[in-house]
């Protein structure tokens, strides 16, 4: 779940600066202090961050934290360079999708005899699982961010369209059915889509979203892994094909967009549906005119699919241990006061993500159905751990294979066949270089 980041680039030079020079220490002349690098970039999860290290470093003056601020635009990099150095923070905030190379490098430590049981219990085993591999534990997930539809309201209630709930989602033929209801192809200003597809970077979306109609993409099976593109697990690419070059109910201009690239037109009346991640509503709430009513709906099911086609794949955020970290109980400890119930569902509200706290996802700032926050949180009953996680030779295989091959198949340039030897032919000989 790699988040889009405002800080701009005085910040993320200033992060990478800090990032490079932190590392826990201890000295003659006072109580060891762990570095605790924090990818937070919202004010009000900024905030709360740095008031849950204060509130810590006053109560527990044995082992003190300091905040690191960090950047997504490029932490991974930032990474690799201090753990290379020796110079990795303590704590890490970082995604589930890249623990897998750090963990199996060495780089973070195995936290399955350190976390302490209250900890465990909060979290249910469905997130855990996304932080698995290798027999290890290389992080705590804690925020984590499902797919909806941010639909304009007015334009499905005058065509008379039944809103989906989870309970009774939309089915995907549903929900072509309904793309093609509001479509309006008009000279001038006058033309609408039913749906846009931001699909500037394709993969994890078109993997993820294969579960709900009981596709994986990637398998595997022990330590092996193997890419197929099945019925399964193509339904969802071929619907996106569909709509963008059969039925013309989305513009292909959405392909090269990032989610946040497709408000202007989604305000203006250009799109009446977007599939976008459940912080989105965010920038939706705030940038929308005044008066624009929007709501939140889930993901279309697949007819026949496992959990009822509800399931969806996510990459939660994280809170790993670096292996160097020389109070690695200390820091599990602090991952633990961070990430208590009440906090949680703090630092979710301050993001705009979903806890994965059994509790927090109950607490009532999260149940309201304002913004969306009672859809996300009946949805994160059926989130589960995206395909990609854990599985070595993901990142090559989506930046050599799949992107370029998924934007050429959405785009019109090569067909289902093409894509599938691409994906399938060209992705396996890159798994088997990881398991010799």
């Amino acid at each position: 779940m790699r988040r889009r980041t405002f800080l701009g680039a005085a910040a993320a030079t200033a992060a990478s600066s800090s990032l490079l020079t932190a590392c826990g220490s201890g000295g003659d002349d006072g109580p060891p202090t762990l570095d605790f690098l924090s990818l937070a970039w919202q004010k009000e999860s900024v905030a709360a961050n740095k008031a849950l290290v204060d509130q810590w470093n006053r109560g527990r003056p044995a082992v003190r934290v300091r905040y690191v601020q960090g950047s997504w635009t490029n932490v991974h990099d930032q990474l690799l360079t201090s753990f290379e150095g020796g110079a990795a923070p303590d704590i890490i905030h970082d995604e589930a999708n890249d623990l897998t190379d750090f963990g199996s490098g060495g780089d973070l430590a195995d936290l399955t005899a350190l976390l302490p049981e209250d900890l465990r219990r909060r979290i249910p085993a469905a997130s855990w699982d996304t932080a698995r591999f290798d027999g290890g534990i290389y992080g705590v997930p804690f925020l984590q961010e499902p797919r909806v539809l941010i639909a304009n309201r007015p334009l499905l209630e005058k065509a008379g369209i039944r809103l989906p709930t989870v309970e009774h989602p939309w089915t995907w033929q549903d929900f072509e059915d309904v793309a093609k209801e509001l479509t309006r192809r008009r000279s001038g200003t006058g033309s609408r889509y039913g749906v846009a597809w931001a699909m500037k970077e394709p993969v994890n979306q078109t993997l993820n979203m294969a579960l709900s109609t009981g596709g994986r993409i990637i398998h595997r099976d022990g330590d092996r892994t193997e890419v197929r593109f099945e019925a399964a697990d193509s339904a969802v690419a071929e619907l996106i094909r569909r709509q963008v070059r059969t039925d013309r109910t989305a513009p292909s201009s959405g392909l090269g967009m990032g989610g946040g690239d497709t408000l202007p037109g989604f305000f203006a009346g250009r799109y009446a549906m977007l599939p976008l991640g459940f912080s989105y509503r965010q920038q939706v709430g705030q940038q929308a005119p005044d008066g624009f009513d929007w709501v939140t709906l889930p993901l279309p099911v697949g007819r026949g699919a496992p959990d009822g086609g509800r399931a969806q794949g996510v990459s939660p955020q994280t809170l790993s241990v670096a292996q160097s970290c020389a109070h690695k109980e200390a820091a599990v400890e602090f991952i633990a006061f961070l990430t208590r119930t009440k906090e949680l569902a703090r630092l979710a509200r301050g993001d705009w993500l979903l806890p994965t706290g059994t509790a927090a996802l109950r607490d009532p700032r999260l149940s309201t159905a304002k913004d969306g926050w009672s859809t996300g949180v009946k949805v994160a009953e059926h989130l589960t751990a995206s395909p990609a996680l854990g599985v070595r030779g993901y990142p090559e295989w989506m930046d050599k294979i799949a992107t370029p091959a998924l934007q050429q198949y959405y785009s019109g340039a090569i067909g289902l066949d093409e894509l599938r030897t691409k994906l399938v032919r060209d992705g396996n000989r890159i798994f088997d270089r990881y398991h010799r």
